[in-house]
């Protein structure tokens, strides 16, 4: 009988933790139901928010790897954007895939606005030094942090942390 003494607040912990456990709501993203499939949840998990967009040669991005014209001060407003990808060794039939998750909200949107799909426009050949580019128009949904998911030949390419304001 001595044992139960202490057996009956360990048990008491247990109990608890199981029910508080179940109360703790966890924060997942909703994806969009028109989100093309080959892009993945965990997609989103590796974010590094601290490697931000820089500005190099007349563009904002990733050295070497991803640089847009136009985006030197990213708004919510629409605004015309040329991409320019490095290490890109066939354009043929490809599409960049461009797509947008606000940091504070967790929530995944389109940032292209090509009509009908709003997720993916065709790439074009070598310009600017770079291997592949596209012109597009852009529009955020909010201001905020925002990271860019690039996506080329349906396999994640790179991602773009940009600061957009109102």
């Amino acid at each position: 009988m001595k044992g139960m003494k202490y057996l009956n607040p360990i048990i008491m912990t247990i109990v608890l933790g199981v029910i508080f456990s179940g109360c703790v709501e966890e924060k997942k993203s909703t994806l969009p139901d028109d989100l093309p499939e080959f892009v993945l949840a965990s997609d989103f998990d590796i974010i590094d928010w601290e490697r931000k967009a820089i500005e190099f040669e007349d563009m904002i991005g990733n050295l070497n790897i991803v640089g847009v014209i136009g985006a030197d001060m990213p708004s919510i407003s629409e605004q015309k954007w040329m991409w320019h990808l490095w290490g890109i060794d066939e354009i043929v039939n490809n599409d960049l895939t461009v797509v947008g998750y606000h940091k504070e909200t967790e929530t995944v949107h389109p940032i292209l606005q090509t009509g009908n799909d709003n997720w993916s426009i065709p790439l074009a050949g070598e310009h600017n030094g770079a291997d592949a580019h596209t012109p597009s128009s852009v529009k955020f949904a909010k201001e905020g942090e925002w990271a860019l998911l690039l996506y080329v030949n349906n396999e994640l390419f790179d991602i773009l942390v940009m600061d957009i304001n109102e």
